[in-house]
């Protein structure tokens, strides 16, 4: 039940080599990429209507960069509908312009927020299996790809580890709004991938924890998705990185076919479709 024939060739196959960097030398940046083109005049009025400050330099403190980071996610929730859109490296001016992106494309409009106010970001390839996404395409498994690149976001934080995160200076978005173990323990559930919240939303209520290193409740949905995860890929300077090594998850083809339909579906749209014996 897989789509191996609809994604990238000649890509990463294996369940536990890492290709990229672990993170030690990989800086990130503050600086503008093909997909997070911030300087941009649509994203720059978008930013401007979040809030998001000019670059303040070193004597921000990190406990208000992290306020604005989250003021900035709950913006892109509200104003950035979610659909299935399959083409990751589309630049966050144009998700804006459409009002709408994919999980994926959300987090990259979140790593514009963050680098337009001077908190470089880099992200953390991740191959997660595709039987992940099952939950949200009950009739529909076999066009699911078998493997997914994902890119998860880290923001650069120097100063004190704000609410005790494990890996400061650089914050995952896992922890944007506490750390997981809390996020875990906060009795709203984990993330079941079903309906219409998408990982973007979940983050800010549950641990999205890809390493396995969370206390979760017992019962109810997990917040430990590390069963989820083929492979590490490492850190990169950007997604525009990750992308360029590992390719996109969809062949260009597909991508071309699937696009036009998925592009604009909501996310939890065929949650409501009944399931098949």
């Amino acid at each position: 039940m897989s789509s191996s024939l609809l994604t990238q060739r000649g890509r990463v196959r294996t369940r536990t080599a890492a290709t990229g960097s672990s993170g030690r030398g990989v800086a990130g940046s503050t600086a503008p990429t093909r997909i997070l083109d911030w300087r941009h005049p649509d994203v720059s009025a978008a930013l401007r209507r979040i809030g998001v400050p000019a670059d303040p330099g070193d004597t921000a403190d990190p406990a208000d960069r992290i306020a604005d980071l989250r003021r900035a996610h709950r913006w892109i929730a509200e104003a950035v509908r979610p659909v299935y859109s399959v083409q990751d490296e589309r630049p966050v001016s144009e998700v804006l312009r459409r009002g709408r992106g994919s999980c994926s494309q959300r987090l990259a409009v979140l790593e514009c927020a963050a680098r337009a106010s001077g908190v470089a970001t880099r992200v953390r390839g991740l191959l997660v299996d595709g039987r992940f996404w099952y939950p949200r395409f009950p009739r529909l498994r076999r066009i699911v790809p078998d493997r997914v690149v994902l890119a998860w976001p880290e923001f650069r934080l120097d100063g004190p580890s704000p609410a005790g995160h494990r890996t400061a200076p650089w914050l995952p978005v896992s922890e944007l709004f506490g750390g997981l173990d809390d996020l875990g323990a906060g009795g709203g559930g984990g993330f079941t991938n079903a309906g219409s919240e998408t990982l973007f939303e979940a983050l800010s209520r549950t641990a999205v924890d890809w390493d396995g290193a969370t206390a979760c409740p017992a019962g109810g949905a997990a917040c430990d998705l590390s069963v989820h995860v083929l492979a590490d890929l490492g850190r990169f300077g950007s997604r525009d990185e990750l992308f360029a090594r590992h390719g996109q998850t969809l062949c260009a083809t597909a991508r071309l076919l699937a696009e036009p339909v998925l592009g604009r579906r909501s996310a939890g749209a065929t949650r409501a479709t009944p399931r098949t014996s």
